[in-house]
């Protein structure tokens, strides 16, 4: 009894401990040595990024948030299907992570056991990493800080769709909760916002909100 508490000790310490990154991919091994400068032109490239590894290379101090998409206080849902062995129930977690510098990712993740579904969105998010493009675009500012974004914008996610405007500096972010922590994470300070839809899918709310702003790109200037 005492030789296994022991080994699972240990093997807790060495789960804790935080191992070297060895890339299983050609794109890693590349990132890795040096030989790829950016993110952005891994991005310009078209190359798929499969090692959330490599958004850790190039970008740091990437914070992660789970996003409060569940009921009462719960940050989480849960998710049920029936089998002929009976019913089975696992955990439907949403996360966002970003640097507050103009990167944002948002990721779910489904497992039997919450920690791991919270890495499994962790890595979706940072797979999904985009860069938002961040600027003063309100006529009542005029200053040329980098606090909100350059145009009105749209985004949908399932039935909901939200508009973003950009707003003079000092109004903060006018906006739900988890719209908030998606533009706190990218790095925006002042917004205006309105919803429309079953806004109480909250998952949905925050897919909304990140295919707002990775629809900026789209605008032309």
């Amino acid at each position: 009894m005492k030789a296994k508490r022991e080994f699972r000790k240990k093997r807790q310490q060495q789960e804790g401990e935080e191992k070297p990154w060895l890339p299983t991919t050609e794109l890693g091994k590349q990132v890795q040595l040096g030989k790829i400068e950016s993110i952005e032109s891994l991005w310009g490239s078209g190359k798929v990024i499969r090692e959330p590894e490599i958004v850790d290379f190039f970008i740091k101090e990437l914070e992660e948030r789970i996003l409060k998409i569940g009921r009462g206080k719960r940050p989480f849902r849960w998710v049920q299907r029936m089998t002929d062995s009976g019913r089975r129930n696992k955990y439907y977690v949403m996360v966002a992570v970003g640097n507050k510098n103009g990167y944002i990712g948002v990721g779910i993740g489904r497992a039997k056991e919450y920690s791991t579904s919270i890495a499994q969105a962790v890595r979706k998010a940072k797979l999904g990493l985009i860069k938002v493009e961040r600027s003063c675009g309100s006529w009542e500012c005029g200053c040329k800080d980098a606090h909100s974004i350059s145009s009105k914008v749209v985004g949908k996610g399932g039935s909901v769709k939200i508009e973003l405007r950009p707003a003079p500096k000092g109004t903060g972010l006018v906006a739900n909760d988890i719209t908030m922590d998606i533009l706190e994470l990218a790095g925006v300070k002042d917004i205006w916002s309105k919803t429309r839809g079953s806004t109480s899918t909250r998952s949905n709310l925050a897919y909304a909100t990140f295919n707002a702003l990775r629809n900026l790109k789209k605008i032309k200037r």
